[in-house]
């Protein structure tokens, strides 16, 4: 009871930090007209839930994350469901391969997991911009995957920077 306790308070940490990076400490940028690629940290936060607290507590951190982050601070346009689902799927993805590298955080293993969850990611929002603004996939697509692939290795280290300090805070894992 109380590891599931600490789990969903950690959540919300987690939750927290990601609409703070989202939101409020992200560059966004506009092509063709259309809001097409923020330049942020906030799936750093939900890929670590996912990691560290199990893939329920990801999903539920990437979804809460967007949805709350929405209400709080709408940015590029009306609502969209598939943003969320997103979101709670870069929550999910690194919690399944992360399953393989358990207690072995080593550089391969991290980026193998934050490349893959971007390149998810990637498609999928530059998929729903285009269904939202009726543009063309790929003309949103490679300016998206410059920006992601850019923030990259940011993600990477920072992953991996937290989790080799883990240890002493989630003791329960």
């Amino acid at each position: 009871m109380e590891s599931r306790i600490r789990k969903m308070a950690y959540t919300g940490l987690l939750t927290a930090i990601s609409i703070i990076l989202t939101r409020f400490f992200a560059a966004n940028i506009n092509i063709l007209g259309v809001f097409a690629l923020r330049l942020s940290f906030g799936e750093v936060p939900i890929m670590l839930s996912g990691i560290l607290l199990g893939p329920v507590y990801g999903v539920a951190c990437g979804a809460l994350s967007d949805i709350i982050g929405y209400a709080i601070n709408p940015v590029g346009g009306p609502y969209f469901p598939g943003f969320t689902l997103t979101a709670a799927l870069t929550g999910l993805i690194p919690n399944l391969m992360a399953r393989y590298y358990r207690n072995n955080w080593n550089w391969p293993s991290i980026t193998v997991i934050v490349t893959v969850t971007t390149i998810i990611t990637v498609l999928l929002n530059t998929l729903w911009l285009s269904w939202m603004f009726d543009k063309a996939y790929f003309a949103l697509l490679p300016p998206r995957v410059i920006g992601r692939t850019i923030l990259l290795p940011a993600h990477v280290i920072i992953i991996r920077i937290v989790l080799k300090h883990t240890q002493r805070v989630f003791h329960f894992l």
